[in-house]
C-alpha cells in the first residue's frame, strides 16, 4: 500500500515528523517498506534561464543556448521547439539521473558543438506525458532552486506491507485512523453528504446469487471526461499509478483514499438492465488488459442485455469502458463475496486493485459512501447531472458483537492497563464499548478480522505499544530436562547422520512429479493436483525415488557419474487423512569407490543397496540380523536383483536393490542403478524403560573363536536360511554369522552350490576349551542341515 505525506494529511490532523510517522507504523504493525523522497531523486536539478540562443550550424531543428544557472552561465545543444530567451525551466547538471530513463547525464557533443546539460521537459522527469517542449516555469521564480522545490516534488511516499488481516488499511484513511490511535495527531471529521439528485433517469440493476449481495448504480449524464486536474495525477504518479481520464482517475483515487474500489461504464454503451449474476456456459469477454476470458459458471459477472460487461470484482470489459469522448457515466459501487472473488481472479490469473481489495474483505458499509464520493468528484472535475442512486439487494448491517473480559489483556499480555485507556484505544478505532463486568464490544463493519476475545486483547495491544509489553523470564526448573524431540524426530536425525556417514549427499526434491512418472510409480486415484505450479508437477509423489532418479539424471547429464543421494520427506499413498507417510531413500549409480591402482573399481549393486538399507533400520534401532529378506513388491525394482526387508511379510520395513531397466530408461538414466526405500514410521516404538540412566557397558574381555563351515545346499535356497540357523544353533556364544563364498560348479551337482560361513564365537566367563568349540561346531551343522536340507561339505 502506497501513499504520500500529504495525502496522509488529508485525513490526519498532526505535526509529527516523517521519521515519527514511519516509525509508529511498525510499532503498531503496519511494517514500512520503503521511504522515497522525490527531493533525493531530482537532486542534479534546477531552475536555469535561456539568456541567449543561436542557431546550431549543422542542424536545422537544434539551437545552441546559453544557460543561466546557479553555479554561472553554461552552452547547451536544445532541440525543444519552445526553447527561447527568457524561459525559465529544469536544467538537468552534468551527474544528473534523467528519471524517465535512468541515463547519467554528462559532457557531450552534438553534432560538432559541445554541450554542458539538458533543458528538461516534464516527460523525463517523469511529471507527465508531456515532451513536446521543455517545462516553462513562473518567472518568479530564482535561478538556481532546487527543482523538487520549484516543481512541489518534495511529498514523501511511503510504502507499507499489509497483512491479509487488514483491508481497512488498504486506504490512506485507515491508516490514518490507526495513527490517530496511536497518539500521533487527530483523525479528521470527513462526512461525505449525498449528492442531491437533479434528474430522473435510473438504470434498471439487479442482484442474483450470493456472490453480490448488494449492488448500487447511479446514472451521471452530461459530463465532460478530460485529464485529471494536476493534484490528482500528481498523487496517482506518486503511488506508481498511471494516469488515464478524469472518470477513471477518480475511482483510483478513491479506491486508495477510502479502500473502496469503484467502477465506471460509459452508459451509451449500455443495454437494457444490469445484472449481477453467475456466468453461463461458453460466455466470454474482453477485459481492459485487452485479453479474453472464458468464463467459469462459478464466476460472478456485471452483465447487462447484450453480454458480459466485466468479471465482477476482478476486472471490466474493454467495450463498456469509459474514454475522453464519454458523456453519460454510469458508477458502479458493489460488495462481493472474498472468497469467490479470490477464486475468480486465480482461475483466470488476473491481478488487479480490485480484486486485491475485495478479496481480503471491503467494508460492507462503504457501498453508499462510495458512490457518493465518487459523484462530488464527478461532478466537480467533469461536471454533468447526477441522477438518483439505484441499489438492488442489502448488505448486511448489523454490527457484530463481541463479548469482551477486560481482565483478558493482563492475562494474555502481562499488560495492567486501565479501564479508561483501553476503552479510548478501541473507540480510536471505531469500536463501539458497552463497558460492565463484561463490556459489549460492536466490531466496526471495516474490521471483518475480528472475531473473539483475542483480536480485541491484540488491538489494545499493538495501539498501546508491543515495546511496553514486560519481559519476563520463563520459570526456573530445577530438575533434569526431558528431551524436547519425539522418538520419530530423533531417528530422522540418526538417519540423516547414518546415511552422511555412508558418503551418501542428501537431496531436497519436489514433493510433486509428473503425470508419466506418476503411472510409472503407480500413483493412487485423485492425487493429480488441481491447480498445479507446473504441468511436469502435477501430481502427488507416491514414493521418494522419481525426484532422486530425476536428481541422479541431471548430475549425470553434468559430468558427475558417480553419485550416492538420499532424502527424507514424506511419500503419499491415498488422499486420505493418515495414507502418507515418512521414508528415507537414496540413490547409487555408477562405481561404488574411486579408480585404485591396486584393482578395477567395483560398480554399485543391490548388496550395497542393501547395506543402506539395514544402516538406516539400524539408526532406528532395528538388528538387521532379526529380518527376513522377501521377494520385492514393487514394480520399479529388479525382479530379480532386488528384496523387502520385514520381521513379518505383512510389515515390510525396507526395499532395496536394482531399479529396473524400464524406470532407468523413462529417466534416460544409464546404469547400474541402485535404490533403497526405509519407513522409520513403520518401526515399532521403543519400550519405555523404568529409568532413564543408560546400562552399564558390558564387554567381554575374552578373545572370540571363528570357525568356517562350508554347506552344500540346493542351488534355490537362500543363504539367510543358512545364516539364521547357524545363529540360532547357540544364542549365548554365537555373536556373528557371515556369508564367506558361495561356489558353483566342480565336483557339485548343476542344481547344487557351496556356501560358505563364518562364525564368530564370543564367549564371557571363561576361555572356551576344543570339547565346548566341537559341541557349538556340531550344533551349527545340525541347525543348518536341519533347516536347509543340505550337509557339511567335506
Amino acid at each position: 500500500m502506497k501513499f504520500t505525506l500529504s495525502w496522509l494529511h488529508d485525513h490526519l490532523d498532526t505535526d509529527a515528523t516523517l521519521e515519527a510517522i514511519v516509525e509508529t507504523l511498525t510499532l503498531i504493525g503496519l511494517e514500512v517498506e520503503e521511504v522515497e523522497d522525490p527531493a533525493a531523486r531530482l537532486s542534479g536539478f534546477e531552475v536555469a534561464e535561456i539568456i541567449a540562443t543561436e542557431p546550431h550550424p549543422d542542424a536545422d531543428k537544434l539551437q545552441i543556448c546559453t544557460v543561466q544557472s546557479g553555479d554561472g552561465t553554461q552552452k547547451l545543444v536544445c532541440g525543444a521547439p519552445n526553447a527561447r530567451a527568457g524561459l525559465r525551466g529544469i536544467l538537468a547538471k552534468q551527474g544528473a539521473v534523467i528519471p524517465a530513463n535512468g541515463m547519467v547525464l554528462a559532457k557531450a557533443k552534438i553534432r560538432g558543438v559541445e554541450s554542458n546539460g539538458m533543458m528538461c521537459s516534464a516527460a523525463e522527469l517523469q511529471l507527465s506525458d508531456d515532451h513536446e517542449g521543455i517545462i516553462e516555469l513562473d518567472e518568479a521564480l530564482e535561478i538556481g532552486t532546487p527543482a523538487a522545490q520549484a516543481l512541489g516534488q518534495t511529498d514523501p511516499m511511503i510504502e507499507i506491507a499489509i497483512t491479509p488481516n487488514r483491508p481497512d488499511c488498504l486506504g490512506v484513511r485507515g491508516i490514518a485512523r490507526d495513527l490517530a490511535a496511536a497518539g500521533l495527531g487527530t483523525l479528521k471529521d470527513d462526512p461525505v453528504a449525498p449528492v442531491k439528485p437533479q434528474g430522473s433517469d435510473t438504470p434498471e440493476i439487479g442482484v442474483t446469487g450470493d456472490v453480490c449481495p448488494v449492488f448500487a448504480g447511479r446514472l451521471i449524464s452530461g459530463v465532460q471526461n478530460q485529464p485529471s486536474p494536476a493534484w490528482l495525477q500528481q498523487r496517482l504518479r506518486a503511488i506508481g499509478l498511471n494516469p488515464i481520464n478524469a472518470l477513471v482517475d477518480i475511482t483510483n483515487y478513491i479506491s486508495y483514499d477510502r479502500g473502496r474500489p469503484l467502477h465506471v461504464y460509459d452508459a451509451d454503451k449500455l443495454t437494457g438492465k444490469i445484472d449481477a449474476r453467475q456466468a453461463q456456459a461458453g460466455e466470454s469477454f474482453v477485459a481492459l488488459d485487452e485479453e479474453t476470458y472464458e468464463l467459469h459458471p462459478d464466476d460472478c459477472v456485471i452483465a447487462d442485455a447484450a453480454g458480459v460487461l466485466g468479471l465482477a470484482g476482478v476486472m471490466g470489459g474493454l467495450a463498456s469502458g469509459s474514454s475522453l469522448e464519454t458523456v453519460n457515466v454510469l458508477v458502479e459501487s458493489a460488495w462481493f463475496e472474498p472468497v469467490a472473488i479470490a477464486m475468480a481472479g486465480r482461475r483466470h490469473y488476473i491481478e488487479s486493485d480490485a480484486r486485491y481489495r475485495f478479496e481480503r474483505g471491503v467494508d460492507r458499509a462503504s457501498v453508499g459512501v462510495g458512490i457518493e464520493l465518487a459523484t462530488q468528484m464527478i461532478v466537480e472535475i467533469c461536471g454533468g447531472t447526477a441522477h438518483q442512486t439505484v441499489s438492488a439487494g442489502s448488505p448486511e448491517t448489523d454490527a457484530k458483537q463481541i463479548d469482551f473480559a477486560p481482565s483478558k489483556v493482563q492475562a494474555l499480555t502481562g499488560l495492567a492497563l486501565e479501564e479508561a485507556d483501553m476503552i479510548g484505544i478501541l473507540a480510536a478505532l471505531g469500536f463501539q464499548v458497552k463497558s460492565g463486568t463484561t463490556w459489549t464490544i460492536d466490531v466496526p463493519s471495516w474490521r471483518p478480522d475480528i472475531e473473539g476475545q483475542a483480536d480485541i486483547v491484540e488491538e489494545i495491544t499493538r495501539i498501546y505499544g508491543l515495546d511496553n509489553v514486560p519481559a519476563q523470564a520463563l520459570p526456573m526448573r530445577h530438575d533434569v530436562t526431558r528431551p524436547t524431540l519425539t522418538v520419530g524426530q530423533r531417528r530422522v536425525h540418526l538417519i540423516r547422520r547414518a546415511l552422511a556417514g555412508r558418503g551418501l549427499v542428501e537431496a531436497v526434491t519436489w514433493s510433486f512429479i509428473g503425470a508419466e512418472d506418476a503411472a510409472l510409480f503407480e500413483v493412487a486415484d485423485r492425487l493429480e493436483l488441481a491447480n498445479p505450479i507446473s504441468s511436469d508437477l502435477s501430481h502427488m509423489r507416491p514414493s521418494l525415488l522419481p525426484g532422486l532418479l530425476s536428481a541422479a539424471a541431471r548430475n549425470v547429464d553434468r559430468g558427475f557419474a558417480d553419485l550416492a543421494l538420499f532424502e527424507i520427506g514424506h511419500e503419499f499413498l491415498a488422499p486420505t487423512p493418515g495414507s502418507q507417510r515418512q521414508a528415507a531413500s537414496g540413490v547409487r549409480r555408477g562405481f561404488a569407490a574411486p579408480r585404485r591402482w591396486q584393482g578395477a573399481p567395483q560398480e554399485v549393486d543391490g548388496f550395497g543397496a542393501r547395506a543402506d538399507a539395514e544402516a538406516t533400520l539400524a539408526a532406528c534401532g532395528v538388528d538387521a540380523a532379526s529380518l527376513q529378506i522377501l521377494p520385492p513388491v514393487s514394480p520399479w525394482y529388479h525382479p530379480g536383483r532386488s528384496g523387502v526387508l520385514a520381521r513379518n511379510p505383512k510389515q515390510p520395513l525396507a526395499a532395496f536393490g536394482e531399479v529396473h531397466p524400464a524406470v532407468l530408461k523413462h529417466f534416460d538414466l544409464a546404469g547400474p542403478v541402485v535404490a533403497f526405500e526405509v519407513w522409520p514410521e513403520v518401526v515399532p516404538m521403543p519400550k519405555k524403560q523404568g529409568r532413564h540412566a543408560r546400562p552399564a557397558l558390558d564387554l567381554s574381555n575374552l578373545q572370540p573363536v571363528r570357525r568356517d563351515f562350508a554347506f552344500v545346499v540346493d542351488a534355490a535356497t537362500a543363504a539367510s536360511v543358512l545364516v539364521g540357523a547357524a545363529r540360532g544353533a547357540d544364542k549365548k556364544l554365537i555373536s556373528e554369522v557371515r556369508v564367506f563364498d558361495v561356489f558353483h560348479g566342480g565336483n557339485l551337482a548343476d542344481n547344487e552350490k557351496s556356501v560358505g560361513l563364518e562364525v564368530t564365537l564370543q564367549p564371557v566367563e571363561a576361555t572356551l576349551t576344543d570339547a565346548e568349540i566341537e559341541a557349538v561346531a556340531e550344533k551349527i551343522s545340525a541347525a543348518v542341515e536341519k533347516a536347509s536340507g543340505g550337509k557339511l561339505r567335506g
